[in-house]
């Protein structure tokens, strides 16, 4: 099965926007392999204007030249990707992740080029032209490079079917399709098109879509056609972001399953926005270590796929341990059903079952000064050893603790639980 566990991986956009070279990449790749691969971590993922030569920040250039073959297939610009040159589009590169033991993923925009459709080029094994599948007046509202399609003429499904095919004939492992997933109604046909040509494409994809928040209502829609979307829009290092992000994961968490993964965006940890030479918000995050803790614990709490946006190779000792503690991680894959019993102004209860032992529950105070915090609405049984993930410290028969403002306890609870209990022995299943 496509993504049975939620995706982990690296991304570029949060430290390098639209401007990410060959060279980042590829040492982002190798920090992955050497450092947190044993930790699930897997996928390097290529954002937005890989095929736009004087990309430099997180801005884009209106009616800037695209690199493109001559179907109208968007190809990675040789100036920043040299390993392309001769028409070899992201192969190469994608091998050299490969050999690194990863997987190789890339950011595509929904439609096609506009400059394919204004050149009337062809579309690769079909009878049809890019200017016959483009819909002029259907544009993205942030981005200028594209036009949306007519999905309902063949010339759609058989320009996404020639991308599909040539992203597989590349290697790629991941897709994340952009402008899309909070596009309800007017995309729903165009999202169950490119999901075909991802599935007929020959190799297995992932496909993420992009960005929120998409409609809760769409829920069953998005399940059958994408591995995972967007829940929100752009998440970025700013409190009030991550405080709003508990209402998005109680509404989204029971659609989490194999296959299906509601995506609360990337992990912006570390080193952030390189692309600039002066930020008036520094290269850092923004968060504090007990937010940072906060946000990774709600995201493997409720499953949610996890893409880092920071520089690799620049991060410190803490981000490093935020990114390899293996017992949070492992709720990622070993829990399921997770929910929260509780969450009020001050703060939030999330207990999930494991699959093997036990439960977890983690206590976030959301207030801004220190408090106690008690497990409320989780019966528990007479006795039963605590552990807490993130200091390592053991209880027995007790779950209580102080916490600082925007931090939480994560522990993993182990006893003999009653079929009443949000214990690995009953009956839920994803």
């Amino acid at each position: 099965m496509t993504a049975s566990v939620p995706p982990m991986g690296w991304n570029s956009w949060d430290c390098y926007g639209a401007s990410v070279t060959e060279a980042e990449v590829l040492r982002n790749a190798e920090y992955m392999a050497k450092h947190l691969k044993r930790f699930g971590w897997e996928y390097i993922v290529v954002d937005i204007e890989w095929y736009q030569p004087t990309a430099d920040t997180h801005d884009y250039k209106p009616f800037a030249p695209l690199t493109m073959d001559e179907y109208g297939r968007l190809q990675p610009a040789v100036n920043r990707f040299p390993s392309a040159e001769n028409g070899q589009g992201f192969k190469p590169l994608a091998e050299m992740v490969h050999r690194l033991g990863l997987k190789f993923g890339i950011h595509i925009m929904r439609g096609l080029p506009r400059m394919a459709a204004h050149l009337g080029c062809p579309i690769a094994g079909s009878p049809y032209t890019c200017r016959e599948a483009a819909n002029a007046a259907d544009v993205c509202a942030w981005n200028p490079d594209m036009y949306g399609l007519h999905a309902d003429h063949p010339a759609a499904r058989a320009y996404y079917g020639s991308v599909f095919r040539m992203y597989a004939e590349w290697g790629v492992d991941f897709v994340k399709c952009d402008d899309i997933a909070r596009e309800y109604p007017r995309c729903r046909r165009e999202i169950e098109i490119i999901s075909e040509a991802c599935r007929k494409s020959g190799h297995d994809i992932v496909l993420s879509l992009s960005p929120g928040p998409a409609p809760l209502e769409q829920a069953e829609h998005l399940k059958e056609n994408a591995n995972m979307w967007r829940i929100t829009d752009d998440f970025w290092d700013e409190w009030p972001l991550l405080l709003a992000m508990f209402e998005r994961a109680e509404k989204w968490c029971i659609h989490s399953g194999p296959g299906h993964w509601p995506d609360a965006d990337m992990l912006p940890v570390g080193a952030l926005r390189q692309c600039y030479t002066i930020h008036p918000r520094g290269d850092w995050t923004n968060f504090t270590k007990a937010e940072q803790r906060t946000m990774m614990t709600l995201w493997c709490m409720m499953r949610s796929p996890l893409m880092i946006g920071g520089e690799l190779t620049k991060n410190d000792p803490f981000t490093l341990s935020l990114l390899t503690n293996a017992e949070v991680l492992e709720i990622e894959k070993k829990s399921y059903c997770a929910h929260p019993v509780m969450r009020s102004a001050e703060r939030c209860i999330w207990v999930a079952p494991s699959r093997e032992t036990g439960i977890y529950i983690a206590a976030f105070n959301l207030s801004e000064k220190e408090q106690k915090m008690d497990v409320e609405g989780i019966e528990l049984p007479s006795e039963y050893v605590a552990k807490e993930l993130w200091t390592k410290r053991q209880t027995e028969n007790r779950i209580n603790c102080m916490l600082g403002a925007h931090d939480v306890a994560l522990w993993h609870v182990c006893g003999t639980f009653s079929c009443r209990s949000s214990s690995a022995s009953s009956a839920w299943t994803d």
